[in-house]
């Protein structure tokens, strides 16, 4: 079953920065640290680690929502340790999941993220078998 997805990205200055978008929303600017661009924008590894955590939530917040659980919030914080060679792509990701539920706890979340990494997050389920994935839980009441 073909289920394309495109974007369009567009150079705007005389360096690096770029402006993406999909689907008619707002774009999105990208850009590289100085001197190769001005900093001016996410550059593409911040714009997958947001891919990441935009993916993995939007999979986990419906899984709670089934398990009838009340989410009055979800943050989810990625970084990567980038690899010292060329390419300097990630070696390893931490993902945190802070929850913000009064009837949740840990394993109640830890079973949402164990199903959103196993068969529901595409991103996630591209970057698992180039990069080593850590996740953490956290769950406050709220």
């Amino acid at each position: 079953m073909e289920n394309p997805v495109s974007v369009t990205i567009e150079r705007v200055d005389e360096k690096v920065r770029l402006l993406g978008s999909a689907r008619g929303l707002p774009p999105v600017t990208a850009d590289y640290s100085p001197p190769l661009g001005d900093g001016q924008g996410y550059t593409g590894l911040e714009l997958l680690l947001l891919s990441l955590a935009a993916c993995s939530a939007t999979a986990v917040l419906p899984l709670l929502r089934r398990m009838r659980k009340t989410v009055a919030g979800l943050k989810v914080n990625a970084s990567g340790v980038r690899r010292t060679e060329h390419p300097t792509s990630f070696e390893r990701i931490d993902i945190e999941f802070v929850l913000a539920s009064p009837d949740a706890d840990a394993s109640d979340l830890g079973k949402a993220v164990a199903l959103a990494e196993g068969s529901i997050c595409p991103v996630w389920a591209m970057l698992k078998g180039s990069v080593e994935i850590v996740p953490a839980l956290r769950v406050v009441r709220g």
